[in-house]
């Protein structure tokens, strides 16, 4: 399952212009929804990410291709920030719903967590450890 560069800019766009519009909707009284189905768009485009993620690590998994490499890390580092990025998504939509009573605070956590990884991320790919024995 390959998608070009043109048709992953699309899907993005598509979904989170769907995903603002449905949330204006919301914010502006115009629709009475549950805040879970407001998030709809969001849901189901991590969902097809998750799958063509899951998909390529098994796939370097079962070719043992670079099993010690930083390929298969960044994989698992690309899946780990997608599922902190969903556990924020519940906490918020859980939050707005009033379905549980914890303080924003905690709410936020998955996001600070996915931030500060990605931060991470980014120096050590700016800033490469020296290679040469």
């Amino acid at each position: 399952m390959r998608m070009s560069l043109a048709q992953r800019v699309l899907m993005t766009w598509l979904f989170t212009l769907l995903f603002l519009i449905v949330l204006v909707l919301k914010l502006d009284d115009k629709a009475h929804w549950n805040w879970f189905l407001i998030f709809i768009p969001l849901w189901i485009f991590d969902a097809i990410l998750l799958f063509m993620l899951i998909v390529k690590i098994a796939r370097k998994c079962k070719s043992a291709y670079d099993r010690s490499g930083g390929k298969l890390k960044r994989k698992v580092w690309y899946l780990c920030a997608m599922l902190l990025k969903l556990g924020f998504l519940v906490a918020l939509c859980a939050r707005l719903e009033h379905i549980t009573d914890t303080k924003l605070t905690f709410v936020f956590i998955p996001l600070w967590m996915l931030l500060i990884g990605a931060m991470v991320d980014i120096g050590c790919n700016t800033f490469p450890r020296d290679q040469t024995d």
